[in-house]
């Protein structure tokens, strides 16, 4: 089953730029179809490898912040190649 996943990551403390560009670098090799946007990343695969990769990154980024907050959407679909019609 492929899936969608949005994340957002938001470190609450003064110092945040650096765990967000090394959660995405992370995201980058993991071999995963990875999207971002000055909103938020999006990673794209097969459920059970997104979540793999998601899991051991997700706790790696929360551990080397202070305080940080992480939105997650997932959709039951590949939405990689999508493109507006408007």
């Amino acid at each position: 089953m492929n899936i969608s996943v949005e994340l957002t990551l938001t470190p609450l403390q003064d110092n945040f730029e650096e765990p967000i560009v090394h959660f995405i670098q992370k995201l980058r090799k993991s071999g995963l179809t990875v999207l971002e946007n000055p909103l938020s990343t999006q990673v794209y695969g097969e459920y059970d490898q997104v979540m793999n990769v998601l899991n051991s990154e997700i706790k790696e980024v929360l551990e080397a912040m202070e305080r940080g907050l992480l939105y997650m959407k997932i959709v039951k679909s590949d939405r990689s190649d999508y493109e507006p019609h408007f």
